[in-house]
């Protein structure tokens, strides 16, 4: 979206795109034809033809100007400039940014969990296998992963599917936390859980029957969901969590959206994010065994995002993988397609920069999961770091090991935190007023609906906003806090939310939340 800012500023149509998500893609849209974009105003017409450039607006792929991903969108552009003037000395009635807007723990101050480190050390340098300074288990994994690559040198390409002692090393993971066994063929490592939904959701671009296939995704969604389905020309498939439930999964509401889209679409794929993103939720025992069996019923392919699975705060949930229960309900059920995700991005680890994930297939058609396999080698092979930092994911020290007691307490610390910032977000939002706030069960995100009183909603209008758009862009300029509005995810018509993450380390999150309800106790009196 920032390219397709800056090349609208010369036409004056930059401040209607930024304005608002939706408006954004109604306005672009309605630009778009057969042939491709036509022209925005005789102004752009003529800076066409003048246009010496290979590539404009008008003959690129659409899907690429119609795609929107919230969680970078116009507010982290401002976020940016904000930062910078502040850099600049600018005054501000704050000192600095809190990125609020995205789930970036060690961005955020947590701190890395020290094995991985030494492992990935010794990997990029394997001399530090003589080095006293590190110890004996941690050289080990690091032997391990470098038998596993060409020449012993992660500098070299992996098999596209990735090292086959990580994959082996997966697992055994899965098969030890479900208690069914897991095929290491049936693993394949990505960079980060994104790559490999991409890679799964490319595979279901298909028309049948003169319909293009259509992807279930839940009501808040993560965004990289919509924007891959626009991406790829699909049809996105909406159905609603329910919010009085505690962002529960109700099934009549898969049905209700399934009955709807048949119309327009062939579903193909049925989406799940447990816990979720971006409403915090653990779904429970029954409400799985459910969604499984409508899946199974209605022939859709089943997508569990599981990335969040560690991040469990609340003590009467627990996390259940979808593999697990399906294993469990015996057949049909053991039987029907299913993919799970995981990532070393979230949880404990939270290394986002290092782009490390897993994916695993199960039942699916062999013909077709080699036509996934020959698709997935033409990007080679994911990042080798990413697959240091799987195999440490899936393989932590043991009881018993040199590295035990110091990875024990640095994972205990991160998640026990973040269980203390989940409750403090949860209590303090609540206690706003015109605010209400599910219980944070999980992963690292709440996403509080908020009362806009009718003034504010009006002057979002006037000022071409969404009101939760409008709301967090004030709360930025005044606060310097960076939140993402709800619109960016979905949500109940009528309704507003936003998502902030929990991330921020105690001390600062208590700022921000201090920070927060002065401005929003004045946005309140602003527009009573």
């Amino acid at each position: 979206m920032s390219r397709l800012v800056s090349v609208l500023t010369s036409t004056g149509a930059v401040g209607r795109v930024l304005s608002s998500p939706q408006k954004n893609k109604r306005f672009i849209t309605a630009a778009v034809s057969n042939s491709g974009i036509s022209a925005f105003s005789s102004q752009q017409q003529q800076h066409t033809k003048m246009s010496t450039k290979c590539l404009q607006l008008e003959n690129i792929n659409p899907h690429f100007i119609t795609m929107e991903y919230a969680v970078r969108g116009p507010l982290v552009i401002r976020a940016g400039e904000i930062e910078k003037e502040l850099a600049q000395g600018v005054k501000k009635p704050f000192n600095e940014v809190i990125r609020a807007n995205i789930g970036d723990c060690h961005a955020m101050g947590q701190k890395p969990i020290t094995i991985l480190r030494q492992v990935l050390a010794i990997c990029v340098e394997p001399e530090l296998l003589n080095s006293p300074l590190f110890p004996e288990d941690a050289k080990k994994r690091a032997l391990t992963v470098l038998k596993g690559c060409q020449g012993s040198s992660v500098g070299s390409y992996t098999d596209s599917a990735g090292i086959e002692p990580v994959r082996r090393q997966v697992a055994d993971f899965i098969t030890k936390r479900d208690g069914f066994e897991a095929d290491w063929q049936n693993i394949v490592l990505t960079a980060g859980a994104t790559t490999g939904i991409k890679g799964i959701l490319s595979m279901l671009k298909c028309e049948l029957g003169g319909k293009k296939s259509g992807i279930m995704i839940p009501i808040p969604q993560y965004p990289l969901y919509s924007a891959t389905i626009e991406e790829f020309g699909m049809t996105q498939v909406g159905y609603y969590l329910n919010e009085s439930k505690n962002w529960g999964l109700d099934v009549s509401e898969l049905k209700r959206s399934l009955t709807e889209a048949k119309k327009t679409c062939n579903p193909r794929a049925l989406c799940i994010i447990n816990p979720g993103n971006p409403t915090g939720q653990v779904l429970t025992h029954e409400n799985i065994v459910e969604v499984i069996k409508f899946a199974h019923d209605e022939k859709l392919l089943l997508l569990a995002d599981e990335v969040y699975q560690d991040n469990i705060y609340d003590k009467n949930s627990k996390f259940h993988s979808f593999k697990k229960v399906a294993m469990e309900l015996g057949a049909p059920y053991n039987s029907m397609e299913l993919i799970s995700f995981m990532s070393t991005s979230k949880g404990y680890l939270g290394e986002c920069g290092i782009r490390g994930g897993y994916m695993e297939i199960i039942n699916m058609d062999p013909k077709v999961k080699a036509m996934l396999l020959k698709s997935i080698s033409a990007a080679l092979c994911p990042t080798t770091a990413g697959q240091v930092a799987v195999s440490v994911l899936v393989n932590p020290p043991q009881k018993g090991e040199p590295s035990y007691e110091q990875y024990l307490s640095e994972r205990t610390h991160v998640l026990s935190s973040l269980k203390e910032r989940a409750e403090l977000v949860y209590k303090t939002f609540n206690s706003f007023e015109g605010f209400k706030c599910n219980p944070v069960q999980g992963a690292m995100y709440a996403f509080p609906q908020i009362t806009i009183p009718p003034k504010a909603i009006e002057a979002a209008k006037k000022d071409g906003k969404t009101p939760d758009a409008f709301y967090a862009f004030e709360l930025l300029e005044s606060s310097g806090i960076c939140i993402v509005p709800g619109s960016g995810f979905g949500q109940q018509p009528g309704t507003y939310h936003f998502r902030t993450t929990i991330l921020p380390q105690t001390d600062k999150l208590k700022i921000m939340l201090e920070k927060f309800q002065k401005f929003h106790a004045a946005f309140m009196d602003k527009y009573k």
